[in-house]
């Protein structure tokens, strides 16, 4: 779940590394700079360069092996190329990732496309940075502090249940990827945010992100246009959800009303923007994101996490064994704790290796691009759950300044489902060699269909 885009890695690995954007002014100027010492590899045309082969690999989910892979057998582990109209030097390694990671807002700074940055928000946190940064991670990091996860916890499992009870109950197969993202859709709205979920609400944020990564055109019937269009509605609904509560609040401290939702994440933005720290457009802007970070990365990596366990049986007993023991040692009704959380540690190491083996992020759009964990040398035993891994090979949430403020948030998700999954139904893949779509982000093409019967 990362939540500044930076939420969006939620989930989101940083393996082979980091490339850098170097924006130069045009193509011109880049050829003629003879005194600039640059990596070996091919900038192309101007603007295409590579973008094509880039997009084919992206689009077939096989970036590293298709186009990175390929680049550094033939020119090395730092080369150059041209993407979307800026050259780019691609650099390979946990040092590189050490390096860039640790210089944001030194070095480097967050810089999404057009679109991205349209439809997300111009003030949301992904744009901003410095104090303004600060300021919007420190409100967020409140809400997912070790008190706040204990209150979530048992909002989560109930939200959990109640999703289990409505659309799994009774059915002999479902799409495990469409309702799980349902599923932490409601969360991310209800649990954190304190926002009630109405009907099409998904649907509309869903009609945004088709549009993050498309081309900045407003002609009728482009994705672009239709996401902007699906924006305004979110825009609409939301401006009359924060007044509401910032009414709500006043009355309150007027002592005419309830103080509703005070450890919701919504009311503490509202609060910021009561006291000035923050616009309401920048309260808004913020909100969108999260919900899009929060949700749609993270119930692709749950649903990677059971095709994982699906493929390795011998692990899933060891998972299983894990989460049976933690349910033998509670009463009869007794909900999960945080602590029972901090103890599904061989769950955790499962969904890890997952995400970096279905990675839901294939680029971040910083300065630097951050390509796929699959480097050859860093990790020999792919799938294997239990290997240590040198520092910042592997950084599914990012690092540094942006490091994902939400992380826990994804975890408590994961680690929640898994739970109630495992001790109550039986389960199996419906075809196990599911292919991966990208279109922008990674799905199962077929939306992960299962067999379950309840025990």
């Amino acid at each position: 779940m990362t939540f500044d885009l930076n939420f969006i890695l939620p989930l989101f690995p940083v393996f082979i590394a980091m490339a850098l954007a170097i924006l130069f002014s045009n193509y011109n100027s880049i050829t003629n700079r003879s005194k600039k010492k640059l990596p070996p590899g091919e900038l192309g045309l101007p603007w295409i360069g590579e973008t094509l082969d880039f997009y084919k690999a992206q689009k077939k989910n096989k970036l590293y092996e298709h186009f990175i892979k390929p680049r550094i057998q033939k020119n090395g582990k730092t080369f150059k190329t041209r993407l979307m109209g800026s050259p780019t030097v691609v650099v390979n390694g946990a040092e590189a990732n050490k390096f860039f990671l640790s210089n944001e807002f030194k070095l480097v700074v967050s810089s999404w496309p057009s679109s991205s940055v349209q439809l997300m928000g111009s003030d949301s946190i992904m744009e901003k940075q410095g104090e303004a940064h600060r300021c919007v991670r420190g409100i967020i990091a409140t809400s997912l502090s070790c008190s706040g996860l204990e209150a979530m916890v048992p909002k989560i499992c109930k939200t959990v249940q109640f999703h289990l009870d409505e659309n799994w109950q009774g059915k002999e197969i479902i799409s495990l990827y469409r309702l799980t993202r349902s599923l932490t859709f409601t969360i991310v709205l209800e649990c954190m945010l304190g926002i009630e979920v109405k009907p099409n609400m998904l649907g509309m944020f869903e009609r945004v992100l088709e549009g993050v990564f498309s081309p900045p055109i407003k002609f009728p019937g482009s994705a672009f246009l239709r996401a902007k269009n699906a924006r305004m509605e979110i825009e609409k609904m939301l401006l009359d959800i924060l007044r509401k509560k910032r009414e709500e609040i006043h009355e309150f401290q007027q002592g005419e009303g309830e103080e509703g939702g005070a450890g919701m994440l919504l009311f503490r933005l509202v609060m910021a923007m009561i006291q000035g720290e923050m616009s309401e457009k920048e309260v808004l802007d913020n909100v969108v994101l999260l919900v899009f970070a929060a949700h749609d990365t993270t119930s692709f990596a749950i649903t990677m996490t059971f095709r994982m366990l699906a493929h390795h049986p011998n692990c899933y007993s060891q998972l299983l064994q894990e989460h049976l023991d933690i349910r033998n040692n509670k009463r009869p009704g007794e909900t999960l704790t945080l602590e029972d959380i901090k103890k599904m540690n061989y769950t955790w190491q499962v969904a890890r290796e997952s995400m970096r083996m279905f990675p839901p992020i294939l680029a971040h759009s910083e300065r630097p691009l951050q390509t796929l964990n699959m480097m050859d040398l860093l990790f020999q035993k792919a799938g294997r759950f239990d290997d240590p891994v040198q520092p910042y090979a592997y950084l599914p949430f990012g690092g540094g300044p942006r490091q994902c403020a939400g992380y826990q948030l994804a975890k408590l998700n994961i680690l929640i489902l898994v739970n109630f999954v495992v001790t109550q139904y039986e389960w199996s893949l419906v075809n196990p060699e599911e292919p991966i779509a990208v279109d922008p982000l990674p799905f199962p093409s077929q939306g992960m269909p299962i067999r379950i019967s309840p025990k």
